[in-house]
């Protein structure tokens, strides 16, 4: 049985004040067991004092990426082991903004997804497609070349106990909105394409939702049969938002 999760993306927002009174508020309303593990995936710079004031908590802490190297001489970069010794669990790899607005590749985000596996980190690999990608029928194509990056460089068993998130880019922001039925298709799909390798990892696979979640379509979405929670942005930004949503599982 696939426990559901549920993680915030705070992306670029907020303050260190502003931060700490979000973690606050999170971290103690999420004390109950709502059925769902809960994350928080915050800015690099806010990430010792988020680790330090969620210890102890049933929160799990995570960055925003990851650099795809171990160490060296890459100016702006941060490594997963630095992440890790900072309080990290979680590192989002491949999100769409990284990959739209920043021009990270499938082979970039493969690596960085290794780099986190390497250090224990959990990935959470961020896969979709954009509105002329859609309207060109590609959806599936553009899945298959983002997954199979990754299990080309890493392996099919590097998925084990990892997230993927499943961003559909053109219900984003657009005023667009994907169905329930459009997002457990290409869920059940992700599932499927990695049953192709090995079931027992695929059966196993968190697959998460991050298409504008929100407190009013989350229960339906998590009812879908292959929908393991959400990678949620400006919803998580808001504590009574975000836990709502979280106990929508």
């Amino acid at each position: 049985m696939r426990r559901p999760i549920v993680i915030g993306n705070w992306k670029m927002n907020g303050s260190l004040e502003s931060s700490r009174q979000l973690v606050l508020a999170i971290g103690e309303k999420a004390v109950d067991d709502c059925g769902a593990d809960i994350g928080v995936c915050v800015p690099f710079v806010f990430i010792p004092e988020v680790s330090s004031l969620l210890d102890g908590s049933r929160v799990l802490v995570g960055s925003q990426n990851v650099a795809d190297r171990p160490a060296g001489a890459y100016t702006g970069e941060v490594s997963a082991q630095m992440l890790k010794e900072f309080g990290c669990t979680l590192a989002i790899v491949g999100h769409s903004e990284r990959r739209a607005l920043y021009g990270e590749s499938n082979e970039l985000v493969a690596e960085r997804f290794r780099q986190a596996v390497g250090e224990g980190l959990v990935p959470v690999l961020c896969v979709g497609e954009t509105l002329d990608q859609r309207q060109q029928g590609k959806t599936f194509d553009i899945i298959n070349a983002q997954l199979d990056a990754v299990l080309d460089t890493s392996g099919t068993e590097a998925l084990d106990g990892v997230i993927v998130a499943y961003e559909p880019v053109w219900a984003i922001g657009s005023g667009m909105t994907a169905t329930d039925e459009q997002a457990q298709e290409v869920h059940q799909y992700i599932r499927n394409r990695v049953a192709g390798r090995n079931q027992t990892i695929a059966r196993a696979l968190r697959i998460v939702y991050g298409g504008s979640v929100k407190p009013d379509n989350a229960a339906r979405l998590f009812s879908m049969p292959d929908i393991d929670g959400g990678l949620i942005g400006g919803a998580s930004l808001e504590a009574d938002s975000f836990l709502s949503i979280c106990c929508s599982v």
